[in-house]
């Protein structure tokens, strides 16, 4: 039987006889024809990518110069609108709140402005005084100047009286309108059970929007809601303990000088208080007196009112302002240290101590200064 390959002709034979034999001429080698065929095929679908990707571009290019740019206002605007911008609003809400409030043209010819200015990120909550037909960057410029923010700025310390007084200018109402709100039903304001009712430490410090406010009642109920959410997100508790340290945090936010000093004075306190000392702090015997001074005489110091912390120990009945964060941490969580006293020699120099004889020494040195600017002196010992 003979082998045969696949066209079904002789083998012919070994190998070397294979090369013996005469070859006719076939033209250009075909393998040569292959890869030459294949460099104009890569070559010319590398072209035909080339020239869909710079379509692409060209296209992308002139699709872009085509796209119009956001509606937006010329100029500072004309007439008055008052913009209201919430807690936590971001840049896309407070565009839509000025495109609703006819201020500005677009959403987007807002957002472009406020994404090409880094002071867009400070844009506070507040009551903002607008015009109509504004510019996005005029309304822009508004919107990041903090002083333009209105509503109702309340500061740390504040006590009750002075934002009862605060809440009456703001609102326009009748002097003593927010005390006699106060007043008639003050648990119906949302406080906390172991507030006794009483609002002193519970008036929030922030900012408050007033563009939908109409009523002292509704300002402080929302200054109660707030207290409330901060006192809770700073974990005090509930109950008596609760209140003791909205006390103490008062007391620590009216008598330090600086924010670095507040957890020492918080330790101070604690340290008296576990001594069965008396605070004798004049923070709280000037609550009682309606005044605010950095003087307390002899004379002061045996006045009868239970806010006075020389005659009578522990703390005070109420808390005597309204505190912030800062001081409501420092009464939870004091400085470590042994100080038993404190004084404000001087601003900016506010010294703590264990010992009573360098307290004497440091209280004559507040009482030479105080005379040196023209300031009766007083003992500022604590």
């Amino acid at each position: 039987m003979t082998d045969q390959d696949s066209t079904g002709e002789p083998y012919p034979g070994p190998i070397d006889a294979l090369a013996e034999r005469a070859i006719p001429d076939q033209g250009p080698d075909p393998y040569h024809r292959r890869r030459t065929g294949l460099a104009c095929a890569i070559t010319t679908v590398l072209l035909a990518v080339m020239l869909t990707i710079g379509g692409l571009l060209l296209r992308g290019w002139w699709t872009g110069r085509q796209v119009p740019a956001p509606a937006d206002y010329a100029g500072s605007g004309t007439g008055a609108v008052r913009v209201d911008v919430p807690q936590g609003a971001n840049l896309t809400q407070i565009g839509r709140l000025l495109l609703d409030g006819g201020v500005v043209a677009s959403v987007q010819a807002f957002t472009r402005a406020a994404m090409s200015d880094p002071k867009a990120v400070s844009i506070q909550p507040g009551d903002y005084a607008m015009h109509r037909r504004m510019s996005a960057r005029s309304a822009l410029s508004i919107l990041t100047d903090p002083a333009n923010a209105g509503g109702l700025v309340i500061p740390e310390g504040l006590r009750a009286a002075q934002i009862f007084a605060a809440i009456d200018t703001r609102l326009g109402l009748r002097p003593g309108s927010a005390a006699a709100e106060a007043r008639r039903d003050p648990a119906s304001l949302g406080l906390p059970p172991y507030a006794g009712g009483r609002l002193e430490g519970f008036l929030f410090p922030a900012r408050y929007s007033v563009a939908k406010v109409t009523s002292a009642e509704a300002l402080l109920r929302t200054m109660v809601a707030q207290a409330r959410t901060e006192y809770a997100a700073d974990a005090i508790g509930t109950g008596t303990a609760a209140y003791q340290v909205v006390v103490m945090a008062s007391l620590v936010q009216a008598e330090a000088q600086a924010p670095a000093d507040f957890g020492k004075v918080a330790r101070v306190i604690r340290n008296r208080l576990d001594r069965g000392m008396p605070l004798q702090l004049d923070s709280a015997l000037n609550y009682a007196l309606g005044r605010t001074t950095l003087d307390t005489t002899h004379e002061d110091t045996r006045i009868e009112t239970p806010y006075n912390t020389y005659l009578h120990p522990g703390l005070p009945p109420t808390p005597v302002g309204n505190p912030g964060h800062a001081a409501i941490r420092a009464a939870l969580h004091p400085t470590p240290g042994k100080w038993l006293y404190f004084v404000t020699v001087k601003p900016g120099d506010t010294r703590f101590t264990d010992s009573y004889r360098e307290q004497q020494r440091n209280v004559a040195e507040f009482n030479r200064y105080q005379q040196q600017h023209s300031s009766s002196p007083g003992s500022g010992a604590h």
